[in-house]
């Protein structure tokens, strides 16, 4: 087929529904910046406080300039985020879009989700021809974006899960955390589920691994802050290098498919665990077929594995690459390869599955 020829079954109304769609995904593409600008300039926040409000009186409440605020809140209208009213030319954020977007406590805060799907999109460019190559791009290597929206995406729903439902999964771990558990936890990054374990738990002890150095120091301020860095401490080292044994408890969480030898990285936790030890894994929810992850979600995480979790992977020694939709029958394969011998699914959200996996 030439330039110039076109297929002869094309369903023109098919076509143009097509070319609309497209229209949609730009604007979903453009929303992503809005509402990292939104989240940043505090546009979100001060609708909460206020109410209905005007482009004036929004620009006002956050020291921010007419012309932006008012462009902007016709673009979040447009893409019904806020709510407009012609007759008062006033616009009003809804209740749950309050929570969505100014309540970190809450599951379903988003700034963090869309934080780092803009700074993915950002470093796309370097995977173009990384794609060529078959060649990766470290954790470390990714923007600011990247490292702070994966932080701000994953700790609302670890503060809302892992303490009441996946730990309690678990098979007599919360006992042990309650009387005193020695836990390491891997590829930590900002340190968020360590710390959350740490505060439940008082008499139990936490090690935070991450080979990202700036992610630890991170960590290390935040302990200091929350007030446990008597009992946590945190370390620069990789998966299969984390130091100590005897843990009764090795947490991973959303971090294993990234890894570039997960297979070493399961040896090695099988090397310094206790013989009645748990190690916990947290990672992206997903089926085992690629039928299975054909929806919105799959989708998202699809593509966060094409530009950020595949190129993790390959940037590292072995570069197994197993893809953020890798499926708990993939993840089985790892752990027994690593010599684990059981391996269940306890708990799952939208977003995550929780497997216990066990000497």
């Amino acid at each position: 087929m030439t330039e110039l020829d076109q297929p002869t079954d094309v369903d023109f109304d098919k076509l143009m529904a097509f070319v609309f769609r497209a229209v949609d995904e730009v604007g979903a593409t453009l929303n992503a910046a809005l509402v990292v600008m939104g989240d940043k300039l505090g546009y979100y926040r001060a609708m909460a406080a206020s109410g209905p409000t005007t482009p004036s009186r929004l620009a006002e409440d956050t020291a921010t300039t007419e012309p932006y605020a008012r462009e902007w809140l016709n673009a979040q209208a447009a893409g019904s985020i806020v709510d407009y009213d012609p007759s008062t030319g006033r616009y009003a954020l809804p209740p749950e879009q309050v929570v969505a977007f100014t309540d970190e406590t809450s599951p379903a805060y988003l700034p963090g989700f869309f934080q780092i799907a803009l700074g993915t999109v950002q470093d796309s460019t370097k995977i173009v021809e990384l794609a060529r190559s078959g060649a990766g791009l470290g954790w470390h290597e990714h923007n600011h974006d990247v490292h702070e929206g994966c932080e701000r995406f994953f700790r609302p729903s670890y503060n809302t899960h892992l303490v009441s439902e996946w730990l309690p999964a678990l098979v007599g771990v919360v006992e042990k955390l309650d009387l005193g558990a020695k836990v390491a936890d891997i590829g930590c990054g900002h340190g968020a589920s360590t710390i959350i374990m740490a505060q439940a738990f008082p008499r139990s002890t936490f090690l935070g691994s991450d080979y990202h150095e700036a992610s630890i120091e991170q960590a290390r301020a935040r302990a200091e802050t929350a007030g446990v860095a008597d009992r946590v401490r945190f370390e620069v080292a990789g998966s299969d290098g984390f130091s100590g044994d005897g843990y009764d408890l090795i947490t991973t969480f959303d971090a294993l498919h990234d890894m570039g030898d997960p297979v070493g990285a399961a040896r090695h936790v099988r090397g310094c665990i206790a013989e009645d030890g748990t190690w916990m894994v947290v990672e992206p929810n997903a089926g085992d077929r690629v039928e299975d992850n054909l929806n919105p979600i799959g989708r998202a995480y699809y593509g966060f594995s094409t530009l950020l979790c595949t190129p993790c992977s390959l940037s590292q020694e072995v570069g197994l690459a197993l893809g953020t939709q890798a499926g708990p029958a993939r993840i089985r394969d790892v752990v027994t390869t690593g010599g684990f011998t059981r391996f269940a699914k306890v708990a799952e959200t939208p977003f995550n599955q929780v497997l216990e996996v066990r000497p």
